[in-house]
């Protein structure tokens, strides 16, 4: 078996090429797997699709207020017609005939300015359901690599408490083997003792924590996921390219999802006023009817008959007076064109806040990494510093434990850091609406089983 500076020297390497010793004998799920059974699986995602294909019906529907409308009314009767006159002589009449008809009409509007309106709107409506879809598929993307990332850093830290618990159990064993020789006093003993017994402690949130995290990853995909692949060696940060803030908020300003989602709406809400305006216009249709009608009798013969009637014209109408409703509609719909007025420039101002604290945060991520590699050598070499002090007198237990924890907080921090960074290209990304599949697969590449 390995022994303890070996496991520790090979956890410190582990962390500086992104955590890859952590990884099991055996190939695990990678995020690609993860997220294409998000995609299957998510539901909302699943929510997001079904919007989107209700949403390529409002063309259709819009259309057909510019295409013609037929219909068919048809009708028969059985009559009974029963009469009596009480006079000198008595008359009584008694009839029983059918009446049968049947009607056809047609219209095609000529002049709906609120209709051509309607199907414009519609037009921007549908083109807006694209962007609104490409969110929630980013959305999904940024979910999946939080939950995945969020399973490793908890799986990190189980194992770091393992490794740090064995650690400062071999300290309390020499302090215990130092005491009792004479050599140590009760101190070291009760010092090292009660940093196990906090390990131990820490032990239990871990593990609830890990509990936690592959409980968010389920709800996602439905299931509980398997060993999950971890960050490769040989991964290194980049910061984004070009490194210019300038560049990447004004790609936000045009290219974020959620602005040309505002920016559809504001269309459509300045469409919304021309439509309530539009109420006050005459309209003009061509319209069309044929009529048949026959019966076997009626009130007042007893012979068959049947006529045919049909015309075809065109109809005019000027809405007057409405009771003040159009006029309520047109204010309304101002009002609403405002308040969409008010989201885009809010959508506006998010995206460049996306784009400053992703860039940044990105530049932030990457420099954490490379000082937090170094921070976890020099932490080791302080480790060892100490344990040779401890050796020779000039250094006690507790200052060995001391840096012993300062090794372990510096390793996950680093892991930290990684998570962060790969989150943070992400984020970026989704800042200026390129975020895709294809981006999910680079990281995919730096995994290993």
């Amino acid at each position: 078996m390995p022994t303890m500076k070996q496991r520790l020297l090979a956890l410190a390497v582990s962390a500086g090429f992104g955590l890859a010793a952590l990884a099991g004998s055996a190939a695990g799920e990678d995020l690609m797997q993860i997220y294409r059974e998000a995609l299957r699986n998510d539901p909302a995602i699943a929510a997001a699709k079904a919007q989107w294909e209700a949403s390529q019906e409002k063309l259709p529907q819009a259309r057909a207020g510019l295409l013609p409308s037929a219909s068919l009314s048809a009708s028969a009767n059985v009559n009974n017609y029963d009469l009596t006159i009480k006079s000198e002589p008595r008359q009584e009449l008694n009839r029983n005939f059918g009446f049968a008809g049947a009607t056809v009409s047609a219209a095609q509007p000529l002049y709906r300015q609120q209709n051509i309106i309607a199907y414009d709107q519609a037009k921007a409506f549908v083109s807006q359901s694209d962007y609104a879809l490409s969110v929630a598929e980013q959305d999904l993307i940024i979910r999946v690599a939080v939950a995945y990332f969020d399973v490793l850093l908890a799986q990190f830290n189980i194992e770091l408490n393992d490794i740090q618990k064995a650690a400062v159990s071999e300290q309390l064993a020499q302090a215990k083997r130092n005491f009792e020789v004479g050599v140590a006093t009760i101190t070291d003993t009760n010092e090292a003792q009660a940093k196990y017994d906090s390990i131990v402690a820490q032990e239990i949130t871990t593990r609830n924590e890990y509990d936690n995290r592959v409980t968010a990853l389920r709800a996602i995909i439905g299931r509980y996921p398997k060993d999950l692949k971890k960050v490769g060696g040989g991964f290194q940060p980049q910061i984004p390219q070009p490194n210019s803030l300038d560049y990447w908020v004004d790609m936000a300003m045009k290219e974020n999802l959620n602005v040309r989602i505002a920016q559809y709406n504001f269309d459509i809400a300045a469409l919304e006023v021309d439509r309530a305006k539009a109420a006050n216009y005459p309209t003009v249709d061509l319209v069309a009817s044929y009529n048949g009608q026959g019966s076997n009798g009626s009130v007042s013969a007893d012979y068959n008959s049947y006529s045919r009637f049909g015309q075809i014209g065109v109809q005019l109408a000027v809405p007057i007076y409405t009771g003040g409703f159009n006029s309520s509609k047109i204010r309304e719909a101002v009002a609403l064109q405002e308040r969409s007025r008010q989201d885009l420039e809010g959508a506006r101002r998010a995206a460049l806040f996306q784009a400053q604290t992703g860039f940044s945060g990105v530049n932030s991520a990457a420099a954490s990494v490379k000082a937090f590699e170094q921070a976890v050598v020099s932490a080791e070499v302080a480790l060892q510093s100490n344990k040779l002090g401890q050796e020779v007198g000039v250094r006690t237990n507790l200052d060995v434990l001391n840096v012993q924890q300062n090794v372990f907080s510096t390793r996950r921090d680093l892991a930290d850091a990684y998570f962060k960074y790969l989150i943070g290209v992400l984020r970026l990304k989704a800042s200026v609406g390129t975020l895709n599949e294809q981006d999910v697969e680079d990281i995919n590449r730096q995994l290993r089983g």
